[in-house]
């Protein structure tokens, strides 16, 4: 090994960053490994939450609110039950609903 750090230091470099870098975001993984693993949850949890507060609070019409509700990370299922005023949104593996609870009271998470 010693020849081949004489023979390419920069290579030598490089490679030591890489692992260095690798070990690091290891690391880093294993630290954020509960938000990590809450993220997928999110997607869908927000998007049904918001979803339904641009509908049925703010009396929006539901083509202006699926625009407002947009990502970059595309939710798999929707469903909005304008009789329940209930929205269903399932998005990497996980699915969430939000319901209108009343004027004052707004839209709330289902368990």
């Amino acid at each position: 090994m010693s020849g081949f750090v004489r023979r390419r230091p920069f290579s030598s470099f490089f490679l030591l960053l890489l692992v260095l870098l690798l070990m690091w975001l290891a690391g880093w993984i294993w630290r954020e490994r509960v938000a990590l693993w809450a993220f997928p949850d999110i997607i869908s949890a927000y998007t049904a939450k918001e979803y339904c507060s641009c509908r049925y609070v703010m009396n929006n019409d539901a083509g202006y609110c699926r625009g407002y509700v947009k990502q970059w990370l595309p939710f798999s299922g929707f469903v909005d039950d304008e009789v329940a005023r209930r929205v269903t949104v399932s998005g990497m593996g996980r699915s969430n609903s939000a319901q209108w609870i009343g004027e004052r009271k707004g839209c709330r998470l289902q368990p």
